[in-house]
């Protein structure tokens, strides 16, 4: 709690180490980020984005030095400040202690997460949703948010706990693309139902699949398993998709990562326009 008989620059800089504290503990803990129902955010197209997609900003720390060549952040700040969201301005070494990128923006916000029930969620919101279950590597999962952002998907349905969506690696890597897409988290008997309810047929990721991806009809809406990079698709997963299908290699390799499958997956179903039906094509099941 802050000391009320501070005096004002005291105070000051109680409140700004207590934010930065934070930061620091919103960055670092998982279970502190899920019971806050809040992340960090830095960068300038982060909270770009952030803020004109009508995510809830709590507090935007700012230091104008570091900003001196990106006036579209500095009005910003000064936007925020007067809407009445709580802003920090600190020192550039005050900021740097709380950054995680090789060179510090300027510009960051503690921000509320936001997820999307699956009841109200249509299948047909977008050009595809993405079902994940675990993934190895933040990395490749914000790099797919942001192929998925690219092409026009709709967002990503979570099975079960395992994926931490909000991790500052998967933040910084969707490079603002994550505050574009819905974020849905969900259990196997809610997701069978739902699909069932809308007669979606899933489609899944998987080498043993029996359909080549540029060889097949995708079905609209276009709901795409996508397994975790070692293990690939979970028994679960695999039984609730209706099709299989494989990225054709030649090479010695027998596996792309999860940021590189997913993308060439979504890049054909934007192209390929699809059906209804979907199966292989030019043939309908």
């Amino acid at each position: 709690m802050l000391d009320e008989q501070a005096s004002p620059p005291d105070r000051s800089r109680l409140v700004a180490e207590s934010t930065l504290e934070e930061i620091e503990h919103l960055q670092s803990d998982r279970s502190h980020r899920d019971t806050r129902r809040a992340f960090y955010a830095e960068g300038v197209r982060n909270v770009v984005e952030a803020v004109a997609n009508g995510w809830h900003v709590e507090t935007l720390i700012h230091s104008d030095p570091l900003l001196l060549k990106v006036p579209i952040a500095r009005r910003l700040a000064r936007h925020q400040r007067q809407s009445g969201i709580p802003t920090l301005h600190v020192s550039p070494e005050a900021f740097r202690r709380v950054s995680r990128t090789r060179h510090a923006s300027g510009v960051g916000a503690i921000v509320g997460q936001r997820w999307s029930p699956l009841h109200s969620a249509s299948p047909r919101a977008g050009l595809c949703w993405v079902v994940l279950e675990a993934v190895r590597s933040e990395g490749n999962l914000g790099s797919l948010i942001r192929t998925s952002e690219a092409f026009g998907g709709a967002g990503f349905i979570l099975i079960g706990p395992r994926i931490d969506l909000f991790d500052p690696t998967v933040v910084r890597a969707s490079m603002g693309a994550l505050f574009r897409q819905k974020c849905i988290r969900t259990n196997v008997t809610s997701l069978r139902h739902w699909l069932r309810r809308h007669r979606c047929q899933a489609v899944g990721a998987s080498p043993e699949g029996a359909f080549e991806l540029h060889r097949f009809d995708y079905p609209r809406p276009t709901i795409l398993f996508l397994g975790e990079e070692r293990g690939g698709l979970s028994p679960i997963q695999r039984d609730l998709c209706r099709y299989l299908v494989r990225i054709p290699m030649v090479g010695a390799a027998d596996s792309l990562n999860l940021a590189v499958a997913g993308s060439l997956l979504m890049y054909e179903i934007y192209r390929g326009g699809g059906t209804r039906s979907g199966g292989p094509i030019g043939h309908k099941p």
